[in-house]
């Protein structure tokens, strides 16, 4: 149980004082708006330095104050315990690991391994391009801090392209089409290979959940390009409509991801169970493939993921979670979470940001 505690401070509604997380499963349960989620949040937080749920620190400070913090204690594989603060001070967010100030949050992704089920998953199956391609570069980042690196670099070679186009200053696209084509072949061939690989498992659960057989996640790549050098091509075919339209047009960041079922689109089709379904298989799937890639367990942030599916199919999503180093769920108090619950199992009930057993 990586997780030993979590101590907050004007962090939401939250208690300023300690949290008590020594146990391999921890269910939180109470009404709406009482704390729950807020916990999660925490925990991924000082997983990756950032919330699951929005992108203004400002909006996590309790109301009435000027700063938050969060600080996680946790115990390493060498049995080692580390701790890691998250604090929003003066309109500047701080990190830090053992007291140590840490420069970029690539230093803490592989740290703790955490998995977030929630609510908002769905838009990885019927939101915008850009989230679902979000999905799976979260995925290959988890274990690939260099995947993580090369997407940045793609980003500022894509952003100072697209300056040139609107500068027009085309004598300059040679030497970027050469980077961005670098950069893109990388991103794409991960994708490609991590499909192939994550496909195995997906298929297969979602027919266990669902019954529905021939059910994919595809990868299609916006490149049709083996190469840098093919890629490079492409990017100068298409070089007349990148002028005239100001923009890059062409490249992974218009990669796009389909679900399909016997070969044919099944999003548009789908009822909205199925479509959240697909959103949890995601996530289970998330998670084995990053133990099977790594060898290590996650740790899994389970938020009212549950509420809207049958007792059917709750046991069956129960029964395929994968093995997990620790497990956080939140229930409402009329849900059955006692039939979920191991011997060792902590169940805290979450009233106004505070917490009893």
């Amino acid at each position: 149980m990586p997780f030993l505690s979590l101590t907050f401070q004007n962090f939401r509604n939250l208690k300023n004082k300690t949290l008590d997380l020594c146990s391999k499963e921890v269910f939180f349960v109470g009404e709406n708006g009482q704390g729950k989620s807020n916990i999660l949040e925490a925990l991924y937080m000082t997983s990756y330095g950032s919330s699951f749920r929005t992108h203004r620190d400002n909006e996590i400070i309790k109301s009435g104050m000027e700063n938050y913090g969060v600080s996680a204690l946790f115990r390493q594989q060498n049995d080692l315990s580390d701790r890691i603060i998250v604090k929003f001070e003066k309109g500047k967010k701080r990190i830090e690991k053992n007291g140590k100030k840490v420069i970029d949050r690539k230093e803490i992704l592989n740290i703790i391994p955490t998995v977030v089920f929630c609510y908002d998953d769905l838009q990885f199956v019927v939101g915008e391009p850009e989230r679902r391609r979000f999905f799976i570069d979260q995925t290959i980042s988890m274990y690939d801090i260099l995947y993580l690196e090369t997407i940045r670099r793609y980003k500022k070679i894509l952003k100072n392209r697209n300056l040139i186009l609107k500068e027009k200053k085309y004598e300059l696209l040679d030497v970027y089409d050469l980077h961005l084509a670098t950069a893109g072949i990388e991103m794409q061939k991960k994708r490609e290979k991590t499909f192939f690989l994550f496909n195995r498992i997906f298929t297969k659960i979602y027919k266990e959940v669902s019954n529905l057989e021939n059910v994919t996640v595809q990868y299609r790549s916006n490149w049709k390009a083996e190469t840098v050098e093919e890629a490079v091509k492409i990017l100068f075919d298409k070089r007349e409509i990148d002028k005239t339209m100001g923009i890059t047009m062409s490249g992974p960041h218009r990669d796009r991801i389909i679900y399909t079922k016997d070969k044919n689109c099944f999003v548009p089709t789908a009822s909205t169970g199925q479509r959240r379904l697909i959103a949890l298989v995601l996530r289970i799937v998330q998670s084995k493939y990053y133990s099977e890639v790594t060898g290590k367990k996650p740790i899994l942030l389970l938020d009212d993921v549950l509420l809207e599916l049958d007792p059917e199919k709750r046991k069956k999503i129960t029964s395929l979670l994968p093995e997990y180093d620790q497990m956080f769920c939140t229930y409402l108090p009329e849900e059955p979470y006692e039939r979920y619950k191991n011997l060792d199992t902590k169940i805290l009930y979450i009233k106004d940001g505070d917490w009893y057993e």
